[in-house]
């Protein structure tokens, strides 16, 4: 990916604004699939300790997968008290089709009897807080406290990483340098929304190979850094 600062044949005809790239986002993805965490609390499984446990088991495991497996695990347990009654087995099962269902199955039973047990029921609302459970980084931790308690938090995934880079509104090289990038910049408003549309608009349209550029709402803001364009044969 070339530097976001260099010259670049796709400079951007108008300026990046937030408040319009958010009005086009949500214009352009409407009826689409909806991010797997804003769909779970969508449908009732909103409380921090569900989303919690829903964003670990999201790690490196598609929405398509992880709505799905979260949903039997929740019919089974959705309390830490409820949680920490199942075995590891039991839990290792119930996440199937997720990725690495053991550790994940650990990690959730280890947090969910800690929650249970010393911590009398209260789960931490802070990332400090989550972040000292095994198994929960900062993408974790700012996702579930944002979607659960609308805490201004900005958890970057791979689509908000690479989206945001390709914008030009950051030039990181790791999640981590994003996050801290986009916390600087992106007004309050937009720091848990931004993971809601830019998983699906990652999805859809500003993919990770071969963007479909031509039908982006936002093209005309867009630096397309990195972006070549298509061969000849494949352009509109």
């Amino acid at each position: 990916m070339e530097d976001a600062g260099s010259a670049s044949p796709h400079a951007a005809r108008e300026p990046f604004e937030w408040d319009e790239a958010f009005r086009r986002l949500r214009a352009h993805l409407a009826g689409k699939p909806k991010a797997a965490m804003f769909e779970l609390r969508d449908r009732g499984h909103g409380s921090l300790y569900e989303q919690l446990v829903a964003s670990l088991i999201s790690a490196r495991t598609r929405d398509e997968t992880t709505i799905p497996v979260c949903l039997r695990l929740f019919a089974r347990a959705r309390t830490p008290e409820a949680m920490a009654r199942l075995d590891e087995a039991e839990l290792t099962r119930l996440l199937s089709g997720a990725t690495f269902p053991e550790p994940k199955a650990r990690d959730i039973l280890a947090f969910s009897r800690a929650i249970a047990g010393p911590m009398g029921g209260a789960v931490p609302d802070t990332p400090e807080g989550l972040m000292a459970f095994r198994g929960v980084g900062p993408k974790i931790a700012a996702l579930a406290l944002g979607v659960a308690l609308g805490k201004p938090f900005v958890a970057v995934d791979i689509h908000v990483h690479r989206i945001t880079n390709r914008w030009g509104v950051v030039a990181t090289r790791t999640p981590e340098q994003t996050q801290a990038a986009l916390t600087a910049i992106l007004p309050e408003r937009y720091r848990v929304e931004i993971n809601e549309r830019l998983v699906p608009f990652g999805k859809f349209t500003c993919t990770g190979e071969r963007p479909r550029c031509p039908r982006c709402p936002l093209l005309s803001m867009c630096r397309q850094v990195g972006v070549r364009p298509p061969p000849p044969a494949e352009r509109p």
